[in-house]
């Protein structure tokens, strides 16, 4: 396990003075890349061997929203790795060592000359030192899209949507579709189905459902293909 600690800053979190859930994104996104950095396995290692890993799916249960000031440690570790695929768990905890969010990711390793697949080798994956999964209630990878979706206006992938991959970052996608939840939704669990990546320029049609307290935005391009799909549930949901 890999872990640091960090306090709330005013900068993540909302008008009730909480953590908001694309910060909590970030947090887990940052430990992964610490971890990677640290063992030597980061961006220049990626970099350099022509290859990228590349969000697939979130599940992400928040049991409460951690709240300005307060510290917290974040944690992250890999449970397995299989073929082309990367699972990781990661973990919020507060200062009595309460899981205030938990997660599950799965990732795909790239190729970036010619953007396919590509096989994980013991060389790729050298000191992550895969851990016991979490007990969680493990969703399915894949999110079933409703059938009454309802399109909206579609707006552009800007500069800062873009992340080092030179596409729009896993958690930007999140923070765009959370613009679509009535005010005052409290999020209890989020999950995200990745298919495509959107760059600078792309337009991205929105497309929205409700069914019982249960939020679903596919954000796609402008023929309809989803680049991102994302289920938003309640509490009394689950």
């Amino acid at each position: 396990m890999y872990s640091f600690k960090s306090r709330v800053r005013y900068s993540e979190i909302d008008k009730d003075k909480k953590m908001d859930l694309y910060s909590i994104i970030n947090y887990f996104q940052d430990c992964s890349i610490f971890q990677s950095e640290d063992i030597g396995m980061g961006l220049a290692y990626l970099e350099k061997n022509k290859r990228v890993w590349l969000m697939n799916a979130w599940q992400i249960i928040v049991n409460r929203f951690p709240v300005l000031g307060e510290e917290i440690t974040i944690s992250t570790w890999a449970y397995d790795f299989n073929s082309m695929y990367g699972y990781r768990n990661f973990m919020i905890e507060d200062s009595s060592v309460q899981p205030a969010a938990i997660a599950n990711s799965i990732w795909v390793y790239m190729n970036t000359e010619n953007n396919c697949p590509v096989k994980v080798t013991e060389k790729d994956i050298r000191g992550y030192n895969p851990e016991k999964k979490y007990d969680m209630d493990y969703a399915p990878r894949k999110i079933a899209i409703p059938r009454n979706m309802n399109a909206l206006t579609g707006f552009p992938v800007i500069r800062s949507n873009i992340d080092t991959n030179n596409h729009v970052n896993n958690g930007q996608y999140i923070k765009m579709a959370e613009e679509f939840l009535p005010s005052g939704y409290r999020i209890r669990q989020m999950r995200a189905e990745y298919r495509m990546s959107a760059v600078l320029g792309d337009i991205i049609v929105p497309m929205v459902c409700s069914e019982n307290n249960t939020y679903t935005v596919v954000l796609a391009n402008t023929e309809g293909k989803p680049f991102t799909i994302i289920e938003f549930k309640q509490q009394e949901d689950l």
